[in-house]
């Protein structure tokens, strides 16, 4: 007896054919679509190598004599210094900081070297050899980093926290420099030892209205809270001390009651106190109140100076002072451009 195998619709095989016929052409065009992409970047390249390679012997002797010629410039030039300083700004300060920033760039910019002299007093002299003034964000830990988003968790509502975890935090802190605690302010001059001239300036210069006013908030907070704390220890005090007139007076009694020399025996309530649960209870509010004491220390002024400006700055060898590789960039940059414009003239001068 033959077992006869059950045979698919013919229909049904043209079906799933037609089907991979079009999956195919569908990824085929994609690819042709990715290699067209490549194939105009390339030519695109290409065109715009292309007169530098047509012209290399003479393009290569431009850029060295540039590149002698700005490495001389560069050398002769007068060289720019900067110093760093790292700052713990307090009671919002930091956005008092961030002004001043921004407005001894403008007396630069405009070499008002009066007031600049004024504000950071220093003589016209070595205000003149101001470059520039820089706000940066300041070098941190990680550990840092872990200890600030705690702050955040516990300063929040829980539902809050779970929409925000630890990774987008420090996204989000990372686009906004006012978001962070700890700033590196950079100075640039001519004169390399001004620097620790500034440093009287830039103190005089982070407080504000609004600081002030949440310096003096934080303080009378503080105030009522250790006031507070005093009161809660005075109160355990006297509890402890009446506890201990009560156990004194218990011993007497009994004392008392072994002279007479009764036969009875005597059965004496004795008055159930808290010793301990006092004790722990006053160990409570000293740790709260060292460490009321202790912050108001710490942050006690509108900032701290983590690390003051160097009495010698350094030298700036940054990319922009770099003319040995500037002019040579900026040489090349405009002869292609050139080409381009000059391709474009004829293009459209010869366009019918």
């Amino acid at each position: 007896m033959s077992e006869k195998l059950p045979q698919q619709p013919q229909n049904e095989e043209v079906d799933l054919g037609q089907l991979f016929n079009a999956i195919g052409k569908i990824f085929e065009k994609l690819f042709n679509f990715i290699a067209s992409i490549f194939k105009a970047i390339l030519s695109a390249f290409v065109y715009v190598v292309k007169p530098l390679v047509e012209n290399f012997k003479l393009v290569s002797i431009v850029l060295i004599l540039i590149a002698i010629l700005g490495y001389v410039y560069e050398n002769f030039k007068e060289p720019v210094y900067y110093s760093d300083m790292v700052v713990k700004p307090h009671f919002d300060s930091k956005y008092q900081l961030s002004n001043n920033i921004d407005y001894f760039n403008s007396l630069v910019g405009s070499k008002n070297v009066v007031e600049l002299s004024n504000i950071f007093e220093i003589d016209t002299l070595k205000a003149k050899e101001l470059v520039s003034f820089k706000l940066e964000a300041g070098p941190e830990t990680q550990t840092d980093l872990f200890t600030e988003y705690d702050e955040y968790v516990m300063s929040v509502d829980t539902s809050v926290v779970d929409e925000l975890s630890y990774k987008e935090f420090i996204d989000n802190r990372d686009r906004d420099l006012l978001s962070r605690s700890l700033f590196s302010v950079t100075v640039k001059s001519y004169k390399r030892d001004v620097f620790s001239d500034l440093e009287a300036g830039f103190k005089k210069t982070f407080v504000n209205d609004h600081s002030k006013q949440k310096k003096k908030v934080r303080d009378t907070m503080a105030f009522i809270e250790r006031e507070t704390f005093l009161s809660e220890l005075a109160s355990l005090e006297r509890i402890q001390k009446t506890y201990l007139e009560v156990l004194k007076s218990e011993s007497e009694k009994s004392k008392l009651s072994l002279a007479t020399g009764s036969g009875l025996p005597l059965q004496e309530e004795k008055t159930e106190t808290k010793e301990y649960e006092l004790f722990l209870k006053e160990q409570e509010i000293r740790r709260a109140l060292n460490l009321l004491n202790i912050t108001v220390a710490e942050e006690n002024t509108y900032f701290e100076i983590l690390s003051d400006f160097d009495k010698m700055g350094h030298r700036d060898k940054s990319l922009t002072r770099r003319y040995s590789i500037l002019f040579p960039t900026l040489a090349l940059f405009l002869f292609i451009l050139g080409f381009l414009l000059v391709k474009a003239f004829n293009f459209i001068k010869n366009h019918d």
